[in-house]
Protein backbone atom coordinates (compact mmCIF):
# COMPACT_ATOMS: atom_id res chain seq x y z
CA UNK A 1 0.00 0.00 0.00
CA UNK A 2 1.45 3.23 -0.83
CA UNK A 3 1.59 6.37 1.39
CA UNK A 4 -1.13 7.90 0.15
CA UNK A 5 -3.61 5.14 0.31
CA UNK A 6 -2.25 4.61 3.93
CA UNK A 7 -3.24 8.05 4.61
CA UNK A 8 -6.99 7.62 3.41
CA UNK A 9 -6.91 4.25 5.17
CA UNK A 10 -6.54 5.69 8.90
CA UNK A 11 -8.38 8.67 8.20
CA UNK A 12 -11.45 6.38 7.24
CA UNK A 13 -10.47 3.68 9.76
CA UNK A 14 -7.62 4.10 12.61
CA UNK A 15 -5.56 0.96 13.64
CA UNK A 16 -2.35 0.59 15.35
CA UNK A 17 0.11 3.34 16.30
CA UNK A 18 -0.47 5.03 13.06
CA UNK A 19 -3.93 5.33 13.84
CA UNK A 20 -3.41 6.96 17.18
CA UNK A 21 -1.79 9.56 15.64
CA UNK A 22 -4.45 10.38 13.13
CA UNK A 23 -7.10 10.50 15.75
CA UNK A 24 -4.69 12.68 17.69
CA UNK A 25 -4.30 15.11 14.87
CA UNK A 26 -8.65 15.10 14.07
CA UNK A 27 -8.94 16.16 17.74
CA UNK A 28 -6.24 19.30 17.15
CA UNK A 29 -7.33 19.87 13.58
CA UNK A 30 -11.19 19.39 13.56
CA UNK A 31 -11.82 21.69 16.42
CA UNK A 32 -12.62 24.64 15.18
CA UNK A 33 -14.76 23.50 12.82
CA UNK A 34 -16.75 21.84 15.44
CA UNK A 35 -17.11 25.03 17.37
CA UNK A 36 -18.32 26.63 14.50
CA UNK A 37 -20.79 24.26 13.53
CA UNK A 38 -22.34 23.35 16.74
CA UNK A 39 -23.44 27.20 16.81
CA UNK A 40 -26.24 26.62 14.60
CA UNK A 41 -28.15 24.39 17.02
CA UNK A 42 -29.36 24.91 20.17
CA UNK A 43 -27.72 22.17 23.02
CA UNK A 44 -30.12 22.27 26.24
CA UNK A 45 -28.54 20.76 29.43
CA UNK A 46 -30.49 18.20 29.61
CA UNK A 47 -30.70 16.91 26.35
CA UNK A 48 -28.98 12.94 25.17
CA UNK A 49 -26.31 13.74 22.39
CA UNK A 50 -25.03 10.95 20.04
CA UNK A 51 -22.03 11.67 17.82
CA UNK A 52 -21.36 9.01 14.84
CA UNK A 53 -18.05 8.51 14.21
CA UNK A 54 -16.61 9.98 17.49
CA UNK A 55 -12.99 9.80 16.51
CA UNK A 56 -10.77 10.87 19.01
CA UNK A 57 -14.08 12.17 21.41
CA UNK A 58 -12.94 15.81 21.44
CA UNK A 59 -16.47 16.50 20.39
CA UNK A 60 -17.63 13.90 22.97
CA UNK A 61 -16.28 16.16 25.69
CA UNK A 62 -17.92 19.70 23.72
CA UNK A 63 -21.13 17.94 24.19
CA UNK A 64 -20.31 16.96 27.56
CA UNK A 65 -19.58 20.48 28.75
CA UNK A 66 -22.73 21.55 27.36
CA UNK A 67 -25.21 18.91 28.33
CA UNK A 68 -24.58 19.58 31.80
CA UNK A 69 -27.40 17.54 32.87
CA UNK A 70 -27.87 14.87 30.10
CA UNK A 71 -25.66 12.05 28.85
CA UNK A 72 -23.74 11.86 25.81
CA UNK A 73 -22.96 8.63 23.64
CA UNK A 74 -20.33 8.06 21.00
CA UNK A 75 -19.94 5.36 18.21
CA UNK A 76 -17.42 4.40 15.79
CA UNK A 77 -16.55 1.43 13.54
CA UNK A 78 -12.55 1.99 14.60
CA UNK A 79 -12.04 -0.06 17.77
CA UNK A 80 -9.17 2.66 17.50
CA UNK A 81 -11.23 5.34 17.28
CA UNK A 82 -13.33 3.74 20.46
CA UNK A 83 -10.51 3.28 22.96
CA UNK A 84 -9.05 6.72 22.10
CA UNK A 85 -12.63 8.44 22.83
CA UNK A 86 -12.64 6.53 26.16
CA UNK A 87 -9.22 8.27 27.30
CA UNK A 88 -9.76 11.22 25.76
CA UNK A 89 -13.28 11.91 28.29
CA UNK A 90 -11.66 9.18 30.81
CA UNK A 91 -13.59 11.93 33.53
CA UNK A 92 -16.74 12.15 31.73
CA UNK A 93 -17.03 7.98 31.49
CA UNK A 94 -16.30 7.23 35.25
CA UNK A 95 -19.02 9.92 35.79
CA UNK A 96 -21.70 7.89 33.98
CA UNK A 97 -22.10 11.25 31.51
CA UNK A 98 -20.20 9.64 28.56
CA UNK A 99 -20.60 6.23 26.75
CA UNK A 100 -18.46 5.04 23.67
CA UNK A 101 -19.33 2.18 21.97
CA UNK A 102 -18.37 0.17 19.02
CA UNK A 103 -20.86 -0.36 16.05
CA UNK A 104 -21.71 0.90 12.42
CA UNK A 105 -23.88 4.28 12.10
CA UNK A 106 -25.61 1.63 8.95
CA UNK A 107 -27.11 -0.08 11.83
CA UNK A 108 -27.18 1.29 15.16
CA UNK A 109 -27.94 -0.76 18.23
CA UNK A 110 -29.74 2.38 20.21
CA UNK A 111 -33.46 2.50 20.59
CA UNK A 112 -35.82 4.35 18.49
CA UNK A 113 -36.22 7.89 19.37
CA UNK A 114 -33.24 8.11 22.01
CA UNK A 115 -31.70 11.26 21.56
CA UNK A 116 -32.41 14.84 21.08
CA UNK A 117 -29.52 15.72 18.78
CA UNK A 118 -27.51 13.55 16.59
CA UNK A 119 -23.95 15.10 15.73
CA UNK A 120 -21.68 13.63 12.41
CA UNK A 121 -18.10 15.80 12.28
CA UNK A 122 -16.03 14.62 9.81
CA UNK A 123 -17.46 11.54 9.45
CA UNK A 124 -20.63 11.21 6.74
CA UNK A 125 -18.71 10.96 3.44
CA UNK A 126 -17.19 7.74 4.98
CA UNK A 127 -20.02 6.13 5.16
CA UNK A 128 -20.24 3.03 3.06
CA UNK A 129 -24.01 3.24 3.14
CA UNK A 130 -25.49 6.79 3.40
CA UNK A 131 -28.46 6.81 2.55
CA UNK A 132 -28.95 3.56 5.79
CA UNK A 133 -27.06 5.68 7.83
CA UNK A 134 -29.27 9.05 7.61
CA UNK A 135 -32.48 6.58 7.86
CA UNK A 136 -31.06 5.33 11.33
CA UNK A 137 -30.29 8.94 12.35
CA UNK A 138 -33.87 9.57 11.94
CA UNK A 139 -34.83 6.27 13.89
CA UNK A 140 -32.76 7.20 16.91
CA UNK A 141 -33.84 10.65 17.18
CA UNK A 142 -37.38 12.28 19.38
CA UNK A 143 -39.96 13.74 17.40
CA UNK A 144 -38.55 17.16 17.13
CA UNK A 145 -34.60 16.10 17.16
CA UNK A 146 -31.90 17.20 15.09
CA UNK A 147 -29.02 16.40 13.34
CA UNK A 148 -26.18 17.93 12.13
CA UNK A 149 -23.80 17.04 9.78
CA UNK A 150 -20.53 19.03 9.45
CA UNK A 151 -17.65 18.68 7.41
CA UNK A 152 -14.43 21.02 5.72
CA UNK A 153 -15.14 19.51 2.03
CA UNK A 154 -18.01 19.08 -0.29
CA UNK A 155 -18.07 19.79 -4.12
CA UNK A 156 -17.60 23.40 -5.06
CA UNK A 157 -15.89 24.28 -2.40
CA UNK A 158 -13.28 26.85 -3.00
CA UNK A 159 -10.17 25.24 -0.85
CA UNK A 160 -7.75 22.98 -2.28
CA UNK A 161 -8.76 20.19 0.08
CA UNK A 162 -12.12 19.62 -1.43
CA UNK A 163 -10.90 20.05 -4.55
CA UNK A 164 -8.61 17.16 -4.35
CA UNK A 165 -11.32 15.08 -2.66
CA UNK A 166 -13.44 15.43 -5.39
CA UNK A 167 -10.77 14.41 -7.87
CA UNK A 168 -9.62 11.09 -5.77
CA UNK A 169 -12.87 10.21 -4.46
CA UNK A 170 -13.30 7.21 -7.01
CA UNK A 171 -10.09 6.24 -5.64
CA UNK A 172 -10.91 6.81 -1.98
CA UNK A 173 -14.27 5.97 -1.67
CA UNK A 174 -15.51 9.48 -0.13
CA UNK A 175 -18.88 10.50 -1.02
CA UNK A 176 -18.34 14.04 -2.08
CA UNK A 177 -21.97 16.38 -2.08
CA UNK A 178 -22.90 19.33 -3.38
CA UNK A 179 -25.41 21.86 -1.30
CA UNK A 180 -28.02 20.40 -3.06
CA UNK A 181 -26.90 17.06 -2.65
CA UNK A 182 -26.85 17.67 0.85
CA UNK A 183 -30.02 19.24 0.98
CA UNK A 184 -32.03 16.24 -0.86
CA UNK A 185 -29.94 13.40 1.31
CA UNK A 186 -31.70 15.40 4.68
CA UNK A 187 -35.01 15.31 2.74
CA UNK A 188 -34.62 12.00 1.47
CA UNK A 189 -34.84 10.64 5.16
CA UNK A 190 -37.21 12.63 6.24
CA UNK A 191 -35.86 15.56 7.60
CA UNK A 192 -37.60 18.88 7.66
CA UNK A 193 -36.51 22.45 8.00
CA UNK A 194 -33.36 21.79 6.61
CA UNK A 195 -30.58 24.30 6.47
CA UNK A 196 -27.36 24.73 4.96
CA UNK A 197 -24.79 26.87 6.16
CA UNK A 198 -20.96 27.47 4.75
CA UNK A 199 -18.21 29.37 4.76
CA UNK A 200 -17.05 28.74 1.03
CA UNK A 201 -12.90 30.37 1.55
CA UNK A 202 -12.39 27.65 4.39
CA UNK A 203 -14.72 25.02 2.78
CA UNK A 204 -16.89 24.23 5.71
CA UNK A 205 -20.14 22.99 5.32
CA UNK A 206 -22.81 22.24 7.92
CA UNK A 207 -26.34 20.86 7.06
CA UNK A 208 -29.29 20.61 10.00
CA UNK A 209 -32.60 19.00 9.92
CA UNK A 210 -35.90 18.61 12.14
CA UNK A 211 -37.48 15.17 12.10
CA UNK A 212 -41.11 16.26 12.35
Amino acid sequence: MNPSSRRVSQCKKPTGPRGRTVLEGMNLHHSKLTDWGLTHVSIKKQHTILDVGCGGGRTLSKLARIATRGNVYGIDYSSESVAASRRTNDRWVKQGRVEVLHGSVSRMIFRDEMFDLVTAIETHFWWDDLEAGMREAWRVLKPGGKLIVIAEVYKGAGTQISKKAEESAAETGMTILDLGQHRELFLSAGFSDVQLFEDHNKGWICTVGNKP
